[in-house]
């Protein structure tokens, strides 16, 4: 008997589900799987092709680092095209700019130093350094992650740099959306301890699907109540924010910080705690 034994926890997550799954289960957890995006494959992705060449077009004065995993994959997709040593030297003679650890992480891992690193992890420290960087004229390679971020792009453009925005992990909604569907109905029916998200484009397309499916004031009334979202960090968090749902986060931005608090914080209830931070 695992000290989730009895709960029913939904994971909307694509990438690395296996792993948070597995992870849960291990703790005795039942868990509903409904992926609420499709990642689009990164050789085969058009758009990021496009991107990278227009990178090595020009010299690059610096670099935004979102992830370090869509920071890896866009090297990988880089290497299966014959490009990846043209644009590490490329991206090398440009100042890096980091979103925290991982970011970090990927970027030494491809021989590379940033010239600054988001202690706070957030976009928004990230992207204010870029600002202050005396970017008027440059050229700026920025690595986005699932979603475009007008919010802090914009900023950028309007301090003069020329941006050439690269987005690994571009998706779209799955193409069967019932096992979404089915997961909208076991949250609201009342049968889930909690939902657990990953990524922001997960969350916000969660929400999307639920309007089409046209149940989202009842998800939106479940989620505001007794049911627990737990989300691996801010942004992920943002969307189920910005609609009012209050989200649990662990202290550090992983998965398997996640498992771990949904361990905490469900184990023992049979279900969804009685109180939420």
């Amino acid at each position: 008997m695992g000290e989730l034994s009895g709960v029913a926890v939904g994971v909307t997550a694509e990438r690395r589900a296996e792993e948070f799954i597995g992870a849960l289960e291990r703790h005795g957890a039942d868990v509903r799987h409904a992926p609420t995006i499709t990642i689009v494959p990164l050789d085969a992705d058009p758009e990021l092709r496009a991107g990278t060449e227009a990178v090595l077009a020009e010299p690059v004065g610096f670099t935004v680092v979102t992830t370090g995993a869509g920071f890896r994959g866009w090297l990988a997709a880089a290497e299966d095209w014959g490009l990846r040593d043209r644009l590490v030297t490329a991206l090398g003679e440009s100042r890096i700019h980091a979103r925290g650890p991982k970011a970090v992480g990927a970027v030494r891992g491809a021989g590379l130093r940033e010239s600054f690193s988001a202690a706070s992890e957030s976009n928004a420290e990230l992207f204010d350094a870029v600002a202050r960087a005396g970017i008027d004229g440059a050229r700026v390679a920025v690595q986005l992650h699932g979603t475009p971020l007008p919010e802090h792009t914009g900023p950028l453009k309007r301090a003069g740099a020329s941006l050439v925005e690269v987005q690994p992990y571009r998706w779209y909604s799955p193409p069967d959306v019932t096992p979404v569907h089915d997961l909208i109905d076991a949250a609201v029916a009342g049968e889930l301890g909690a939902l657990a998200f990953t990524s922001a484009p997960a969350a916000a397309n969660f929400l999307t699907l639920a309007r089409d499916y046209g149940r989202y004031d009842e998800l939106l009334t479940t989620l505001r109540g007794p049911l627990v979202c737990a989300c691996v960090g801010p942004v992920t968090a943002a969307p189920l924010e910005e609609a009012g749902v209050a989200t649990l986060q662990p202290d550090r931005q992983r998965l398997g910080a996640l498992v771990k608090l949904l361990v905490t914080t469900l184990s023992g209830t049979g279900g969804a705690p009685e109180s939420r931070s």
